[in-house]
């Protein structure tokens, strides 16, 4: 298994607010965020595919939902030419913050709306990899097998963490303040799923994500 470093590449952190948060738009986030939502599950690929019912002899719809980032084609590209495209590189790690903003403010973190272009309070850093020297050709194949310890931890931190999101939701209302912890729980979280993200889908690493939360 690829090594594991105390100091990964992969770098999140969101500021913390250092003022009262908006109580108003936070108790209203979810109708808030619909309009950014709605642009980021089309850049996500979203559609709708019409599939026919011989049985029933009608038409049926189906949601068909396909992931925005370049991952099959760099994973080839990686394996049989060893080069990792600067475009696609660009695409998938200003998809990544533009989504992490956007959670960022479903998950009450930050109350600023999420911008498409500017970073905000929120960081997210993805090293450009030269994958000819950083990344072995044959690794990406089974990338996803190595980290399945990490996805399966991780599906059960994200059940504790809407209920860490609750809590801190009814917490801003009667403060208008995210209680630290919960929110270091909440970035921790994040962060821990960019780096596996930035190992076994962008690619863009061979180092073997740490479980933990912290830097």
């Amino acid at each position: 298994m690829a090594e594991t470093d105390t100091n990964y590449p992969v770098k999140f952190s969101v500021d913390y607010p250092d003022r009262p948060l908006n109580r108003l738009s936070s108790f209203f986030r979810i109708f808030a965020a619909l309009p950014i939502l709605i642009i980021i599950l089309l850049l996500y690929g979203a559609n709708w595919q019409a599939a026919s019912d011989t049985e029933c002899n009608r038409a049926v719809y189906r949601d068909v939902v396909y992931t925005g980032y370049v991952i099959i084609p760099l994973l080839l590209m990686i394996l049989f030419k060893r080069k990792y495209p600067p475009w696609w590189y660009d695409w998938n790690v200003n998809l990544a913050r533009f989504a992490t903003r956007v959670l960022a403010y479903l998950f009450l973190l930050r109350d600023e709306y999420p911008s498409t272009e500017d970073e905000q309070a929120i960081h997210l850093e993805i090293p450009y990899p030269n994958a000819a020297v950083d990344l072995n050709r044959w690794l990406p194949l089974v990338k996803w097998f190595l980290a399945i310890p990490h996805i399966v931890v991780l599906v059960f931190l994200a059940v504790a963490a809407i209920i860490v999101v609750i809590i801190a939701w009814f917490a801003i209302l009667f403060t208008g303040r995210y209680p630290r912890p919960l929110f270091n729980f909440i970035v921790g979280l994040f962060r821990w799923s960019w780096r596996v993200s930035a190992y076994c889908a962008l690619l863009v690493t061979d180092k073997y994500p740490p479980f933990r939360f912290a830097d």
